[in-house]
């Protein structure tokens, strides 16, 4: 099993934000930055689950500069197999998405992963372009995921109770709360994390 999961950079939600004088552009100075909880917590923990239970490859892509480097490694030390930065300018979610298209088109992914949205943008779009660009079915805030052979079943909420679904590999998800556990780093983690791979695009 080949799965992507898509991670982004976002600044810390206790960082003090304040914009450019004419408040046009964010600035980033003395601001800490972290991996976007919704990609870490749920996408990516759940990726590396079904590689432990059923075997395969997670990579992790992100779109964004040399900067984003620590944030990738955070993610190899959670888990993941290797990594690829696609070194571009992320000026919008339409940009981001064909960028991460382009890339997965012909790498044969089982599935490719989306957290749910961004906490800096709330967005929501960058999983459904890709899908659409990549013309594959997506699922979106998904809360529960488990695969047998080439089906997946999920679930998600809705108002008044909890959709099913099933999908037939290769598909897109964004993963919601309830997917997997916040899995912190260990020593041998963060050891193995700095002889990864590390491909730039």
């Amino acid at each position: 099993m080949k799965l992507l999961v898509c991670i982004s950079q976002t600044p810390d939600t206790t960082a003090k934000i304040s914009f450019s004088a004419d408040g046009k552009e964010f600035n980033a100075a003395g601001v800490q930055f972290i991996m976007n909880p919704y990609d870490e917590w749920y996408a990516l923990v759940r990726a590396c689950e079904l590689k432990e239970a059923l075997g395969g490859t997670v990579v992790v892509l992100n779109v964004g500069p040399a900067a984003n480097d620590k944030t990738i490694r955070k993610a190899l030390a959670i888990g993941a197999d290797e990594a690829v930065r696609i070194d571009a300018d992320p000026k919008s979610a339409g940009f981001v998405a064909k960028q991460i298209a382009e890339y997965a088109r012909n790498e044969q992914f089982d599935m490719i992963f989306f957290g749910k949205e961004t906490i800096d943008y709330n967005g929501s779009e960058v999983g459904a372009m890709a899908a659409e660009y990549l013309d594959l079915p997506y699922v979106s805030y998904a809360s529960k995921l488990d695969v047998n052979g080439n089906l997946a079943t999920l679930e998600r909420e809705i108002e008044g109770g909890i959709e099913v679904l099933e999908v037939n590999t290769p598909f897109v998800l964004s993963a919601a709360k309830g997917m997997a556990e916040q899995r912190i780093p260990n020593m041998r983690g963060i050891m193995a994390a700095n002889t990864k791979p590390l491909k730039v695009v």
